[in-house]
Order: structure tokens, then C-alpha cells, then sequence
């Protein structure tokens, strides 16, 4: 059998159900590969090594007597560390909050362990995930394997980091502005923003209104496996869908021709963007047409929605920094405290009409979508930058970090589904990532398109951590 943790989903469960592998081999070997990468890369911030290994035990007596707890039993998953694990504390990367474990699962964690998928850890993140980057008072550094003198991106940066080591298949991340594509693009692996309310959440994200959980993997099929199963709906969630999830696997291999495709590189307004970036997306784009479909260059028709964002996100940010002492906030990141009191200055007025104003670019979005299936665009304007800093020391891209993650964010605002691919590398070997939006609850859309792309062009994938001196 090939290295497991090379292993995808579908291979670990036939090696299960044939019982050419077990359960408690696979786990082990996540738990050891965590053990040799993550002083490298700091991706994992709890591992519950004994746990899993005894749930590992039980699943591979299931296995035995031909009686899995579900289509998942045995399967390693992560945890990123703003979702409840219970008997695990959730803090946020922030030194103010406490190491309480929490007393339930959040509902993606309860839909796969009731699929016998076991956790191993938590993975690291920002704090209180203000930024598309990988570090944090509480956890440091979080660095990219592909080369660690560079970020992962953020803020699911230890899901990113340990989905492209195969650090497990499924990984749990969530995206409020770009915080699953980023690190997935950074780091070489796919990841998938869900639309909006289609995987539940609880509680409630701050940002909850632009707020998405979905998984970061390898491959295609495991994100749409993973989708299938996350995506159960749940009541603790108001604002979920309600409807069951479709199955994402069927069609999944049907590809894209006679489609209508959009690519768009600047979306119409932005500025900066990274000329080998540029080429290497433009060169992505263009294979949808070998497999078929109609690529046009166009702008889906928007300006830029930056500041309805940033209203909404910085009154998130306040509504956390309120409820810390204010004798502990020296302990916070000063760039969350900075932004947290932007959001303390903005009206309730204002934040209504910025919330509203998503139904304008949501509308817009809708009748772009009458003419194009999908839209195409880097899913970020630079490759991965040195660790430690939130925008590229060369200063093109000023000092605010959504200026170089300018593709992301208005699907935060749209509730669509959108995912990055992997396209190619840097001439540097860093990864660059395509982006794939699909029109609202069109996800298993995207998932075919983001799979046709794959078997057209497979992309890279690393074992270790390449190691290189600052």
C-alpha cells in the first residue's frame, strides 16, 4: 500500500473494508507526521494523541466484524481552533481567553464524528481570525511548508499547513473574508467556501453574516465527501439551509463542457496585482477551454465592495474586543485592538445599511450569472510572502492585508460558493491558486469544475516541510 498519509478518503476506507489497512495504523501515522512537521510549521495547537488512538481501536473492531459506525469510521480530521471540540478548549489564538474545554461539538464536528471520522487536534489560526494571515499572540509563527521562511495565509493557516503535508484528509476550516481560499492557495491545496448557511455553524461567528465553514483538503473528491457530510442541517443554526445536502459525489466526474465560463482577472478594479500571478491564473483559465466550455474575459460588472466589508467586519471585531477586560487587551494583537475600535466608532445606522447593501451586490451577482455559469480569478494578487508581516515588505501593496486578498471577499458579501484550485507554481516553487465562483447553492457546480481542472492538471503535493533558513 502506497505511504498513508498520501492515502485519499476513498483509498483509506477500502484499505479498511479490505482490510489491508487499519484504523489505528492510519491514525498513528497522522499522529507521527505531526510529531516530524509541526515544529516546522506550528499547524497544530492541541493533538489528542491518546484519544484518537483509542477511538482508532474501537473503529478498527467495527471494521472487524463488518459493522462501520458510518461511511467515515476511522477517517483523521482536524479541528480548527474556533470550532467547539468537546473536552477541547477553543482559544481563538488569544491569550485572553481561557483554557476551559468546551462542553459540546460545533455541528460540522458532530456530523462527521457521527460518520466515524475521529479527530486528531486543533489547528492554529490569527487571533480571533481578524486577518488572512498565520500568526498569533498565543501561538507565534504559523509557517508555510512549501518554503517556511513564508505565512501560510490565514485564517484557517494550520488547516492549510497540515492539509498540504497530508496531515489527514479533512480538515474543517472557516472563511469570513477568504480565510479558507487563502491558506489553500499559499499552501497548494483545495479549498472550498460553501455557499452561504449550507454548512451549519454553532455559535455563531462575530462575522457571522459573512461567515462560511467548509472543508480544506488535497483533493476535489474528499472536499466534496466531506461537503456531503458537513453539510447535514442542524437547528442550532437559524440561519442554515434546512434542505438536505445533495450528493456531491454524483456528476462529480461529468467535467465542464458547454458551459459558459468568465475570467476575470481584476475583477474590474483591481489595482496591484502580481505579473507571474497574472500569467500563470490566465493560463488556468484558458484549460477550461480545452475541456469544453466557453472561456470569455469579462468583469462581472461590480465595484469595489471594500468598504461595506469593512464595516461589517469591524464591527465583528468590536463586538469580541467589548467583552475582554479592558485591563487584558495589552495582551491582543494591537492590529485586532486597532481594528476593534473602528468598528466601536461605526452606527448602528451604518452597519444596517452596509449589511443591506450586500443585496445590491448579491443582485448583480445573480445576473451575472444568467449569462455566465462560473467566474474565474486568482484567488489572491501575490504568492506567499515572508512570515511575520501582513502585507509583502516590498510595500506594493500599502499596509492593509485585503489588498493583496481583493478576489475574495465580495463572495463573503454574495454567499456564493467558491473554491481554489491549485494552478502552478512560482518560479520561486511557491503555489498559486485559481479561483472558481459559482452562482449561489451551486456548489456541486464548482465542485465539478474545481474536479475537471484537477484531472486535467494535477497538481503538486509535498510530504515534509521544506525547511529553509530566514
Amino acid at each position: 500500500m502506497k505511504d498513508i498519509l498520501s492515502l485519499d478518503v476513498i483509498a483509506l476506507v477500502g484499505g479498511f473494508r479490505q482490510r489491508k489497512l487499519s484504523p489505528r495504523e492510519a491514525i498513528a501515522a497522522v499522529l507521527d507526521g505531526i510529531d516530524r512537521a509541526n515544529p516546522a510549521v506550528n499547524a497544530f495547537c492541541v493533538v489528542d494523541r491518546d484519544g484518537a488512538l483509542k477511538a482508532a481501536a474501537a473503529s478498527e473492531k467495527r471494521w472487524a466484524k463488518g459493522n462501520p459506525a458510518g461511511p467515515l469510521d476511522g477517517v483523521p480530521f482536524s479541528v480548527k481552533d474556533n470550532i467547539l471540540w468537546a473536552g477541547h478548549p477553543t482559544r481563538r489564538g488569544s491569550k485572553s481567553t481561557d483554557e476551559t474545554p468546551s462542553a459540546e461539538n460545533a455541528p460540522s464536528v458532530d456530523r462527521l464524528l457521527e460518520a466515524g471520522a475521529i479527530p486528531v487536534g486543533k489547528t492554529t489560526r490569527p487571533e480571533f481570525g481578524w486577518k488572512g494571515l498565520g500568526d498569533s499572540p498565543l501561538y507565534g509563527l504559523i509557517r508555510n511548508p512549501w518554503d517556511t521562511r513564508m505565512t501560510t495565509g490565514g485564517s484557517s493557516a494550520g488547516a492549510g499547513a497540515a492539509a498540504a503535508l497530508g496531515l489527514g484528509p479533512l480538515h474543517i476550516g472557516t472563511d469570513g473574508a477568504g480565510s479558507i481560499r487563502i491558506p489553500s492557495s499559499f499552501c497548494g491545496v483545495y479549498g472550498l467556501k460553501p455557499s452561504f448557511g449550507r454548512v451549519p455553524a454553532s455559535p455563531p461567528s462575530p462575522f457571522a453574516i459573512v461567515s462560511h465553514v467548509g472543508p480544506i483538503t488535497r483533493s476535489v473528491t474528499d472536499a466534496a465527501i466531506m461537503l456531503r457530510t458537513i453539510a447535514a442541517p442542524d437547528p442550532r443554526d437559524m440561519t442554515a439551509l434546512v434542505t438536505p445536502p445533495q450528493d456531491y459525489l454524483a456528476g462529480l466526474e461529468l467535467g465542464v463542457r458547454g458551459l459558459r465560463i468568465a475570467w476575470s482577472p481584476r475583477l474590474g478594479h483591481v489595482e496591484t496585482l502580481d505579473p507571474e500571478i497574472e500569467a500563470i491564473t490566465a493560463r488556468a483559465a484558458r484549460v477550461f477551454e480545452e475541456l469544453g466550455a466557453t472561456v470569455e474575459e469579462v468583469d462581472p460588472g461590480f465595484t469595489n465592495p471594500i468598504a461595506t466589508l469593512e464595516t461589517l467586519w469591524h464591527v465583528g471585531a468590536w463586538s469580541v474586543l467589548r467583552a475582554i477586560p479592558a485591563d487584558r487587551w495589552d495582551e491582543i494583537d494591537p492590529g485586532f485592538v486597532a481594528v476593534a475600535e473602528k468598528g466601536r466608532a461605526i452606527l448602528g445606522a451604518d452597519f444596517v445599511l452596509a449589511a443591506n447593501a450586500r443585496g445590491a451586490l448579491y443582485l448583480a451577482m445573480e445576473r451575472f450569472h444568467e449569462t455566465y455559469d462560473l467566474l474565474l480569478t486568482p484567488t489572491l494578487a501575490t504568492a506567499a510572502f515572508e512570515a511575520g508581516h501582513n502585507t509583502p515588505p516590498d510595500g506594493r501593496f500599502g499596509q492593509n492585508w485585503i489588498n493583496w486578498a481583493p478576489y475574495s471577499f465580495p463572495f463573503n458579501l454574495t454567499g456564493q460558493p467558491a473554491a481554489t484550485v491549485p494552478c502552478g507554481l512560482t518560479e520561486s516553487g511557491l503555489p498559486v491558486g485559481l479561483q472558481i465562483v459559482g452562482a449561489i447553492h451551486r456548489d456541486g457546480q464548482v465542485l465539478r469544475a474545481s474536479r475537471a481542472f484537477e484531472t486535467a492538471r494535477p497538481w503538486s503535493t509535498i510530504s515534509v516541510p521544506k525547511v529553509k533558513a530566514a
